[in-house]
């Protein structure tokens, strides 16, 4: 073990990003990775996520890139993962995050099938801490799902990936926001009706699928693998709560998950709610002031470690943000800005990690249910998605994942 870490987590002085030496890779998705890195002059734990420009402006999804950076700018909160530094070079940008050193909430349901009362109500008091400070800050994350809340080694949530996060300056004339985006399972119903929604009450939708998952280890049936079943069972609000959960468990869980946002409880109203009360130890945000990790906050100012006919620029988080007005950080890209349309989103969703057991049951109950396909065409596929839907509307277990 070193600093807590474990052997092969070491990193060698011959891969460098300034004062942070990279070891192994943590994540990898479609337009980077995520690296562990320790600070050379404090020893801290980092996560930097290493995304390759030009394949940003090929997916077009340099606005996502952009929300993020600068929605976590104003974040500082301990349910939430924070951005301490970001630097550029001409083929790279570097996000020095905090490392959570736990996984995914979505891993820690699936090895024990379902949590207890006493776990899931500390963890969603903790998500709820998380999503209310963001809200105040005017941040509405709009892709909550077990995948995008990380756990660390002590049990404590960390919100993650704000990637399709809105700001202030997102909502319409109207006040609300009109971008249909998301993960189907977790998605609110009034999202998907165009008519413009509220992303506070959007977020509470998605906190309470979340807890749903936690408490009772599937997803609820109200969602399908098609848009038209999405949209005909989810409007119908008929989501079958366990009587086995406790009374005020279940009353929760029926007063987060109601279809009409009007009538669907606020976060004023889920911290006064018995069954969130009990055992609730607000969560304090962070001095604006404060460093939480010591020396965290450092500018990258040596050579980045990349090929010698590269000329590196070295940017912290907040000059990264001030280049222009409106979080614009179109002087990253030497191509032109792409606008994502306000349109219905089709999205692949990938797996990039878990048990190799696991999967092939589930590339086996895929098989079972969609009768269409052979459990050898499916291993052959890079990855699954990991937010599943049955064309029935029955829910996968995400004990058997």
């Amino acid at each position: 073990m070193v600093n807590g870490e474990p052997a092969g987590a070491e990193c060698t002085r011959a891969s460098l990003l300034g004062r942070y030496e990279i070891g192994r890779t943590l994540g990898e998705g479609n337009f980077g990775k995520v690296k562990y890195a320790r600070h050379i002059g404090t020893g801290g734990h980092f996560a930097i996520k290493i995304l390759d420009r030009s394949k940003i402006l090929s997916l077009r999804i340099d606005d996502q890139i952009r929300r993020e950076i600068g929605t976590l700018k104003l974040l500082k909160h301990p349910n939430v993962v924070r951005l301490h530094e970001v630097a550029a070079s001409k083929t790279k940008i570097y996000m020095v995050l905090e490392f959570v050193n736990g996984g995914e909430l979505f891993d820690r349901i699936a090895i024990k099938g379902k949590l207890s009362e006493h776990e899931g109500r500390r963890l969603f008091q903790q998500l709820i801490d998380g999503v209310s400070y963001c809200h105040d800050k005017g941040v509405y994350h709009r892709d909550l799902k077990p995948e995008n809340v990380l756990v660390d080694r002590k049990g404590n949530i960390k919100i993650s990936d704000f990637g399709l996060s809105a700001l202030p300056q997102h909502l319409g004339n109207d006040g609300l926001l009109h971008t249909t985006c998301g993960s189907p399972n977790y998605i609110a119903p009034e999202v998907l009706q165009n008519r413009g929604y509220d992303g506070s009450l959007s977020d509470i939708w998605s906190c309470g699928v979340i807890l749903y998952v936690m408490l009772v280890g599937y997803l609820p049936s109200m969602t399908g693998i098609l848009l038209f079943f999405i949209r005909r069972l989810i409007f119908k609000g008929d989501c079958q709560i366990p009587k086995w959960l406790s009374p005020a468990a279940q009353d929760l869980l029926k007063r987060i998950l109601e279809p009409n946002p009007m009538k669907r409880i606020n976060i004023t109203g889920i911290r006064e709610h018995e069954w969130f009360k009990k055992d609730y130890v607000p969560a304090v945000p962070y001095d604006d002031d404060e460093d939480v990790l010591p020396g965290s906050v450092l500018s990258i100012k040596e050579q980045i470690d990349e090929p010698a006919q590269e000329k590196c620029t070295h940017i912290n988080a907040f000059q990264l943000i001030g280049m222009a007005s409106s979080l614009d950080l179109s002087g990253l890209f030497e191509e032109e800005v792409f606008e994502l349309g306000p349109s219905l989103y089709v999205v692949e969703l990938r797996k990039s990690h878990g048990d190799s057991t696991l999967y092939r049951q589930l590339c086996e109950r895929l098989t079972d249910e969609l009768g269409a396909c052979k459990t050898e065409q499916i291993m052959r596929t890079e990855s699954l998605s990991d937010d599943l839907l049955s064309l029935d509307g029955e829910a996968f277990p995400l004990s058997g994942f």
